[in-house]
């Protein structure tokens, strides 16, 4: 091709990033380009957060024209910040690979309480102007203070060093792109499949105009396919529900063994509860639509959970802020078993948040060195509440799979397993060498005395010792819906004539919310 081509882009540092990194790619398919950049409304208007902005495309809207006047060849965008339906004589030549989906919490080390969620200190200021997080975060922590936050990223970074702010949330592509040094802050990133990041973040559009045939030819080598599908099935929903940054909606969709798992959040408003749903399928045909109709279908109930719930539960605070009348009634107990000796280890490791106090509760004398494992993140958070953090965190919905993961990390060293009396050992079944293994029972579960039980048309069960108590008391009827936090817990059910009920996707309270909400 024999002219130069000019590419558009704002002229933030992470846009102008962005564009070279294009501009690179570009020139290596033999291509002669530069940068223009293009002042956008987005970039004008710094004193409103986003859902008070009007229309669509306040970040993307400039550079569309100018490509369609012909002053740029081809625009760079944060596929975000695109509207789903590109104007009339333009198209996305290609999309690039994808970045880290997920969003960063950033907070100062003053402001930082390992022991709560987000290591954000109680009733902390956090900047964000994205409706989006601020609904989400608001489901997590309902006594954080979201002021609003404007900028580009290093002078949102600038803001929290000013201390304005006790915490900010980005983007985690952003940061990675600009290789911006943050070891001055404690900083979080956080699971997309828990957090839910916007559609398509973390990817780049390639735009240009329709007819540019020639053009498109070159552009297209750069197109990531896999991307292209998983981006496409968060952008049809964002599409489908007419929205756009203003919108309180998160998508995040990837695809694992041949098939795409798709989670969801939607709220009505950046200061109400979103609703949460999760969806898999081995084809993205229609699976936007099926997502958007299982948001449309979700009908407030009544729910019992088998747990106390505390003010800051995620799955009260959800289910209840959509209409949801939400029982939590722990049908167990738990007791302390006084430690008679702990056996000095390399390793100890905690199954269940009980384990954690139970154990540091009594004073236990460990090694200097010790180190410590956990499986699933309440128990990190709990370890965290002792003063310790783990070295080794395991997902709670493989335990098996977690347990020689475990072993590997272990090698040759010791390991004490503070647990339940009668615990099931799924972990320390995993060793090969189970003379380096040590139980300590630290705790035991007994049956709670209830008073009579509400109605409600779904019950979820968080544990097999509460579904054994609960069946001394109770019995499930024909029309209530039963969800089992675990494998464990469906297996107890069934022994006792549950045919039929529901695994999350996740063994946690957002798994538990989105079951519940799936109905």
């Amino acid at each position: 091709m024999d002219r130069k081509i000019i590419i558009g882009s704002r002229g933030s540092d992470l846009a102008l990033w962005q564009a070279n990194h294009i501009l690179r790619k570009v020139q290596k398919l033999g291509l002669t380009a530069e940068i223009k950049i293009i002042v956008t409304q987005g970039d004008q208007i710094q004193n409103l957060s986003l859902d008070k902005l009007e229309g669509k495309g306040f970040f993307t809207k400039e550079i569309e024209e100018a490509l369609l006047s012909k002053e740029i060849d081809l625009a760079v965008h944060s596929q975000k910040d695109l509207p789903t339906t590109s104007p009339e004589g333009l198209k996305i030549a290609a999309v690039s690979e994808r970045e880290d989906a997920a969003d960063i919490v950033i907070v100062r080390k003053e402001s930082a309480d390992n022991t709560l969620k987000f290591a954000i200190k109680k009733n902390g200021i956090i900047g964000s102007s994205s409706p989006r997080r601020k609904s989400q975060l608001l489901a997590f922590r309902t006594d954080l203070q979201i002021v609003d936050l404007r900028g580009n990223v290093p002078t949102r970074i600038q803001k929290l060093r000013d201390k304005k702010y006790d915490a900010i949330m980005l983007a985690s592509a952003g940061i990675e792109r600009l290789k911006i040094n943050l070891s001055e802050f404690k900083v979080i990133r956080l699971d997309p499949k828990e957090f839910i990041p916007a559609p398509a973040q973390g990817v780049l559009g390639l735009q240009i105009r329709a007819d540019d045939h020639e053009l498109f030819e070159y552009i297209n080598k750069l197109n990531s396919e896999k991307v292209q599908d998983t981006i496409g099935v968060e952008r049809k929903v964002l599409n489908l529900l007419d929205g756009g940054c203003q919108l309180p909606l998160g998508v995040y969709c990837f695809k694992e063994n041949n098939k795409f798992k798709v989670w969801a959040s939607k709220a009505e408003a950046w200061n109400t509860m979103p609703k949460r749903v999760y969806l898999e399928s081995y084809s993205d045909e229609g699976l936007a639509e099926k997502i958007i109709q299982k948001i449309k279908s979700i009908q407030p109930t009544s729910v019992i959970i088998t747990r106390d719930l505390t003010d800051d539960s995620f799955f009260k605070n959800v289910l209840e802020g959509n209409g949801y009348k939400v029982h939590g009634i722990s049908f167990i107990e738990t007791k302390k078993v006084a430690l008679t000796q702990t056996p000095p280890s390399d390793w100890v490791f905690f199954a269940s948040s009980n384990a954690v106090d139970f154990f540091f509760e009594q004073n236990p004398e460990l090694k200097p060195k010790t180190k410590f494992g956990v499986i699933g993140k309440s128990t990190e958070l709990e370890l965290k509440k002792h003063n310790r953090n783990a070295a080794f965190v395991g997902s709670i919905n493989d335990t098996k799979a977690v347990g020689k993961k475990f072993a590997k990390a272990v090698g040759i060293e010791t390991v004490l397993f503070p647990q339940a009396k009668g615990g099931l050992r799924t972990i320390q079944q995993q060793f090969i060498d189970a003379d380096k293994l040590t139980d300590l029972v630290v705790y035991e579960t007994v049956k709670k005395e209830n008073s009579i039980l509400p109605d409600a048309e779904v019950i979820v069960f968080t544990s097999p010792s509460n579904v054994a108590s609960f069946f001394e008391k109770s019995k499930i009827n024909a029309n209530q819906k039963v969800i089992a936090i675990g494998k464990s817990t469906e297996k107890k059910l069934q022994e006792l004539g549950v045919s039929t009920c529901i695994l999350p996707a996740s063994f946690d309270e957002v798994g538990l919310a989105e079951a519940v909400f799936g109905l």
